[in-house]
């Protein structure tokens, strides 16, 4: 029987982590005398303090902001998806689409506190080592040690993307002495070595599910050397990993066949997972399934469909036109997309008794599994009825989010019934998944090696794409719009038609999965392409968008958040620099 990673086999860790855990500063003093010592140096209590380093992915407790998913800063900010819900329900987060983010917001000292509490867990494992019982043999140490560094470096990589600038502290450093910590120091190099020691360290296959394995640690270091643009030494271990690695269960990593399946439940630690959060349902608690899914549903669907609630994260006008295709089956990389003849035909406005025909295509089949709209069959529901499903239009848009539902065959079975919404489900979240792996691939061998290896990569993603047997079918058996995709049958001009393609391979691939705002910063595009989405989205609602502007050099990043501002203080000065701009 496979064994998985979750909150409900490591409660009594959760339980010792809770001492531990920072409340205010950005790393709070540890308690001590707490628990016995040889319960926590033992390999049981090891085990137990890692795994409660693992359950700090989904940042429960803080805010779905401040997840390792990222769709809100990374999707949202992303022009990937509008908030969605209305204009009043949780408007915190509001901002993130309109680049308003103030140092007071709740949501940005959320995602700071959530990342440092996965670091000090980290540090917690650390620092005990070197007490370690007679029960902890060399080879778990140097295991246990590797995965804590690999959890440190996820969440000071979040940290980093983030904030950018921010203060480091490892497990060497004494926490009463935190507050004069600055942030003016980069922290790219540390990152760098504990996934470095991590892959140098880790097994090549792991006894759980969820566990990080070598190549997850290998996935993770060669996505840093990109943002760091060290393309070479990402290429090197890219080659390493698609001719070499392997799952935790063993098998080879390889893009499942059908696109729909990345987000079923039912396939999760497929062979295309490298590293994902893991979740449970039906374990006699909530707390096991995924939190940060729960918001993301259509709105008001009763019986008919998923969840009943909530509306959020409503797929943006822009999002679904682009993935309107030439009557060859290639996206239109010139931006026509958007132009009159080409956008989407939408029932904007329309009610759900009233007579609408969908847009037929041509679309990349992989339109209709990334998000719900009207007239196209919603999973196993119902068809799309449009507006009844939508909250507020006006200020959402006609789209509902499609990635990451359950299934109605799988209501109770993989979804958790015990709290208020089924919406609490068993759906992992790929933090990167191989299809990730093959496009950042691309990009490198784009900069250092064959625009040849680049357009095989991305055929590979599109050939996925093209399996007739995923397409979304009516009840008839038929394809519910005319889907149609090709690969890339000539070699690329040059290298800026080369970029070209695989940036646009990973907005459709990886939409509304937390990655496209961080690509444009990465890529130092964000300004205008997301001032031009301001321009194209803004005028399509009502409300939500007012006063939008992305500004460059400011808002790439989010503020440092105020309390930390005034709490991380000496000689009544604070050692903390705020961003530029806020």
């Amino acid at each position: 029987m496979k064994k998985y990673i979750t909150k409900g086999t490591v409660a009594t860790a959760m339980l010792m982590l809770a001492t531990f855990a920072c409340k205010e500063k950005f790393l709070e003093i540890p308690a001590t005398g707490q628990l016995a010592a040889n319960l926590l140096t033992s390999k049981a209590g090891f085990d137990g303090l890692l795994l409660g380093t693992y359950a700090q992915l989904n940042a429960r407790g803080f805010s779905q902001s401040a997840s390792s998913y990222n769709w809100v800063r990374g999707s949202i900010s992303g022009g990937d998806a509008n908030k969605g819900s209305n204009s009043g329900d949780f408007n915190a987060l509001t901002p993130y689409q309109t680049y308003g983010i103030l140092p007071s917001s709740g949501e940005v000292t959320a995602k700071w506190n959530a990342m440092y509490e996965g670091v000090s867990r980290a540090n917690i494992v650390l620092r005990a080592m070197p007490t370690a019982g007679t029960d902890v043999l060399a080879a778990d140490k140097t295991r246990i040690s590797a995965e804590a560094r690999f959890l440190r470096g996820h969440y000071y990589f979040e940290l980093k993307r983030a904030f950018n600038m921010v203060p480091y502290a490892d497990e060497t450093v004494d926490y009463g002495t935190v507050e004069s910590i600055p942030n003016t120091v980069d922290i790219w190099s540390k990152i760098e070595a504990d996934f470095k020691f991590a892959y140098d360290n880790l097994p090549v296959t792991q006894d759980a599910a969820g566990r990080a394995n070598k190549w997850a640690a290998a996935s993770y270091l060669a996505k840093v050397y990109m943002y760091e643009k060290n393309y070479a030494a990402a290429k090197t271990l890219f080659d390493l990993i698609i001719a070499n690695g392997q799952t935790t269960n063993g098998k080879k990593y390889a893009l499942v066949s059908s696109y729909a399946q990345v987000f079923n439940a039912a396939n999760d630690n497929s062979e295309e997972s490298i590293f994902a959060t893991q979740a449970a349902a039906n374990t006699g608690s909530s707390d096991n399934a995924n939190p940060d899914l729960v918001l993301n549903f259509p709105y008001n669907t009763g019986s008919n469909g998923p969840a009943g609630c909530c509306g959020f994260f409503a797929p943006s006008f822009e999002l679904a036109n682009s993935f309107r295709v030439t009557a060859t089956g290639l996206p239109l990389l010139d931006g026509s997309y958007n132009s009159s003849a080409n956008q989407l035909k939408t029932d904007q406005g329309i009610n759900s008794d009233a007579t609408f025909t969908p847009d037929a295509g041509p679309v990349d089949p992989r339109l209709d599994w990334s998000l719900g709209r009207r007239g196209i069959p919603y999973l196993d529901w119902a068809v799309h009825p449009g507006l009844s499903w939508i909250r507020d239009q006006g200020f959402a848009g006609p789209y509902s989010p499609k990635k990451f539902i359950f299934y109605k065959s799988q209501d109770k079975t993989l979804t958790d019934g015990s709290s208020w919404t089924d919406g609490y489900s068993a759906i992992n979240y790929d933090i990167i998944r191989f299809a990730d792996v093959l496009l950042m691939a691309a990009e490198a061998e784009i900069e250092v090696g064959s625009l040849e290896t680049a357009r095989t990569y991305i055929n590979m993603i599109r050939t996925r794409a093209s399996n007739k047997a995923g397409f979304v079918k009516n009840a008839d058996g038929t394809n519910a719009a005319q889907y149609i995709i090709s690969n890339y049958t000539t070699p690329f001009a040059d290298k800026a038609a080369a970029r070209t393609a695989v940036q646009f391979e990973r907005k459709l691939e990886l939409s509304g999965e937390g990655h496209r705002f961080y690509d444009l910063v990465r890529w130092g595009v964000a300004a205008p392409v997301l001032n031009a989405f301001l321009a194209y989205e803004s005028p399509k609602l009502s409300v939500g968008y007012g006063g939008a502007k992305f500004t460059a050099g400011k808002d790439e990043y989010m503020p440092i958040p105020q309390s930390q501002i005034d709490l991380q203080q000496v000689s009544g000065k604070s050692v903390l620099v705020q961003n530029p701009g806020y």
